[in-house]
């Protein structure tokens, strides 16, 4: 973007674009602004005045044009640059048909863009035969001139083309502009260049700042024209230089629309973009003046970019807080087949062996993969988990092996070292291992082999040494038959076997379960009026009677919405979801509703209401079946308008 193409000092630099006609009734006028502007004079017929106009934009002498009739018209459509029109007032067309008058009874007139109806009112007072006619074009102007001579009509009033291509046919041509309206033109220049100097400093401020930024970043006005672009955003639009403030976007690119930005003004952020083949994350951002959306701006940020940082962020994070928090003290239960599980899982932990661990999803297989690394040896050092199912294979790789600088299109400054590298002296958990792909099994098959890994990009190998764990709810051997998991691979990470019970295969173990779930939840919620032994008896033995798909994990969903609705002082079946309490119960559906979705307040009124119902209407019942005294239960009634205050039946 150029600099000077609006100096802010100087006089103001006008532009004069004009046939010859109105050009000579003007320089008297020009001559007076000799000390307020810096006019230049350009003959431009209709045909060449937009390229010579242009011409003076592209070298920065310009801050505003001044035209009449069809070249004004033609100007403010193929210019970036503001316009100032010299406007034809209805004094001066009277004027100039007085002087057509007396001149010959019969005139025509011929306008830029449309006739006007009002003039048929004036003929009479004139006493004037008036013909009028419009054009778009000087080939079309030239046809009105030859209609009006073969009419008979010999004095034609007009702007300064219509009068030329009168005279050179022959006819008298009177201009229909006066020296007050070119004067009042050259005024609305001088104020539309003073605006565009004061918004181009603005622009011009913006643009530095933007240029120091490594996003990408673009910005247009109102009518979607670009008032700021910085470098990153040229490289990736494949300019080769700043286009020309005041370009319309949509001669720079046909892929990018602020319309509905503009249109709507509203922001959008986080919006997937693809351009030039490549994806982007869009933030859409409306510009605000005075409550008035005045033009919007365009952030991209390279995608893969975006979740190296995420994923680093994660990695972080990880690495903060390295030490695995669970030990074989953190299990619950007592059942033989959970004991037998804790007994072969603590004497793996004492070797440096891998482990591979099964089981159905939701039987606590990182749990146990944090307790084995917390009763080793490398209880000290990193334990680092990956869910191998999370990530796509290309990001998979660069996740477990690091990248070096340059090694892909967003790939970190400096390199980043991979979670084998994070890992090191320590533990790996990789779980859901069923689902990595077929050629990263194989690049983990030879870090296992060899405890080597190379970065991606890299031709040297760095040492490491970690203890694998590897974690998944399918079948491995199925896999391996389907080829979809290597058997090399197979028999290198199953060194060691946990398989983890499943909860329906040790069903004692769910009160002891579902009590220290409901204490953490209890706590958590800042509960402390009721005790999680109070809520299990309410619960009855529903939480037996159901064949918990989900394992541990589903128990842990199950308790905590029983812990959201707790509703006063009692819960019972009723809040539980309804995929467990109709194993257990032969309510009618509207008693097993699910309640997720309301307030507690909301949910306490449904519950009383149902219960009240269920026992006829008797309160001492219903507090009873509620576990909540009588007078807790008129209390809570009143309050939510089912009784009156002094109803204490």
């Amino acid at each position: 973007m150029r600099a000077d193409l609006y100096p802010a000092t100087g006089l103001p630099r006008l532009c004069f674009v004009s046939y010859r006609q109105i050009r000579q009734m003007a320089m008297p006028i020009i001559a007076e602004y000799r000390d307020r502007a810096d006019i230049e004079v350009v003959d431009g017929s209709f045909d060449v005045a937009l390229d010579l106009a242009r011409e003076r934009l592209e070298r920065g002498q310009v801050d505003a044009f001044v035209s009449a009739g069809s070249n004004a018209s033609l100007l403010r459509r193929g210019l970036s640059a503001p316009v100032a029109t010299i406007q034809l007032s209805g004094f001066d067309i009277l004027q100039a048909l007085i002087r057509a008058r007396e001149k010959a009874s019969r005139v025509g007139i011929v306008m830029y863009g449309q006739t006007l109806p009002e003039l048929e009112a004036v003929k009479s007072l004139l006493n004037v035969d008036l013909r009028q006619y419009a054009y778009h074009t000087p080939d079309s102007a030239r046809a009105c001139i030859q209609q009006l001579r073969a009419d008979g009509i010999e004095v034609v009033v007009g702007s300064s083309l219509v009068v030329e291509l009168a005279e050179n046919a022959g006819l008298v041509g009177l201009l229909a502009y006066s020296r007050a309206s070119i004067r009042q033109g050259f005024e609305d220049a001088l104020e539309l260049a003073r605006v565009a100097r004061l918004e181009a400093g603005r622009y011009e401020q913006l643009n530095t700042v933007l240029r120091t930024l490594q996003d990408a970043v673009l910005a247009v006005n109102q009518s979607e024209q670009i008032i700021a672009i910085n470098p990153a955003m040229q490289r990736i639009l494949g300019l080769s230089q700043a286009p020309r403030l005041g370009t319309p976007l949509s001669a720079v690119t046909s892929d990018i629309s602020l319309q509905p930005t503009l249109e709507r003004g509203q922001a959008e952020h986080g919006v997937v973009l693809r351009l030039k083949g490549r994806d982007w994350i869009a933030n859409r951002t409306p510009i605000q003046e005075h409550g008035r959306t005045t033009g919007a701006a365009l952030t991209l940020y390279d995608a893969s970019t975006i979740h190296e940082a995420d994923n680093s962020l994660r990695i972080q994070h990880r690495r903060a807080d390295h030490a695995a928090r669970y030990h074989f003290e953190s299990l619950r239960g007592s059942s033989p087949v959970l004991l037998r599980a804790v007994a072969s899982a603590r004497r793996y932990a004492a070797t440096p062996l891998n482990v591979l661990i099964t089981g159905e999803s939701g039987t606590g297989k990182e749990l146990f993969a944090q307790a084995i690394h917390n009763a080793s040896p490398r209880a000290t050092r990193p334990f680092v988990a990956i869910n191998c199912a999370a990530f796509p294979e290309t990001l998979l790789e660069s996740e477990l092996f690091g990248h070096e600088e340059g090694a892909f299109t967003g790939a970190r400054r400096g390199g980043r070292r991979g979670l084998f590298e994070a890992a090191h002296t320590g533990t790996l958990f990789l779980d859901e291992i069923g689902d990595m792909p077929l050629t990263l099994q194989t690049r983990l098959l030879r870090v296992l082999q060899e405890r080597r890994i190379t970065r991606l990009g890299a031709n040297h190998a760095i040492p490491v040494d970690v203890r694998v764990i590897a974690a998944t709810h399918q079948d491995l051997t199925d896999l391996v038959a389907q080829r979809s998991f290597r058997q090399d691979l197979y028999y290198r990470l199953n060194t060691l076997r946990l398989q983890l019970p499943a909860l329906r295969d040790r069903r004692e173990d769910i009160p002891a379960l579902a009590q220290h779930l409901l204490r953490q939840s209890l706590a958590r919620l800042d509960v402390t009026h009721t005790p999680a032994e109070a809520v299990l008896r309410r619960l009855g033995d529903a939480l037996q009677r159901h064949g918990w798909p989900g394992n541990v994990r589903e128990l842990e969903n199950a308790v905590e919405r029983s812990v959201v609705l707790l509703v006063g002082e009692y819960v019972t079946e009723r809040e539980l979801p309804p995929s467990v309490a109709g194993d257990s119960t032969d309510a009618p559906a509207n008693e097993q509703r699910a309640l997720s979705g309301l307030s507690l307040e909301d949910a306490e009124k449904i519950v009383i209401a149902e219960t009240m119902k269920d026992c006829g209407g008797n309160k001492t019942e219903a507090a009873k079946r509620l576990g909540v005294t009588r007078k807790t239960l008129l209390a809570k009634m009143t309050r939510y308008g089912m009784i009156d205050g002094d109803d204490t039946e």
